[in-house]
């Protein structure tokens, strides 16, 4: 099933900020979400590094894409929460990669921790957190 829905996911993303800047999916399952990017010109900032916005982009993603297996049928999710702490960076041509885990799943909110990774220095370079809101359709 996370196939499917990794490939589900990664055309729906593609033509969206996480696909333009280069993220793809690679596990969605309940408990587990990973994905990765090579780092690229475009998303380089001034000072020479991966821009701090994109490294969100990374964090948030594969936090909403764990979402999808953990929904009530008819409910949706919106974000009220995020916090990131940056403890690296990456250069051009360098891989990130993200790893997200529920650290708490309710009825009316989700909490997900991402631990970020430059593959090349095998090196954590941001640590991420968010709540999501659970939104379960009106009667």
């Amino acid at each position: 099933m996370s196939d499917d829905r990794v490939a589900r996911l990664n055309e729906f993303a593609r033509k969206k900020h996480p696909g333009l800047v280069g993220i793809e999916l690679d596990i969605c399952e309940p408990e587990l979400v990973t994905g990765h990017m090579k780092v690229a010109e475009p998303v380089i900032a001034g000072t020479g590094f991966l821009w701090a916005p994109v490294v969100i982009t990374l964090a948030d993603w594969l936090c909403a894409a764990g979402m999808s297996p953990n929904l009530p049928e008819g409910a949706s999710f919106t974000t009220v929460e995020l916090k990131t702490n940056f403890l690296g960076s990456a250069k051009e041509g360098d891989i990130v990669s993200g790893r997200a885990t529920p650290a708490h799943r309710g009825r009316t909110t989700h909490v997900w921790d991402v631990e970020v990774r430059n593959d090349n220095t095998d090196r954590v370079i941001a640590l991420f957190r968010c709540t999501q809101m659970i939104l379960y359709p009106k009667n």
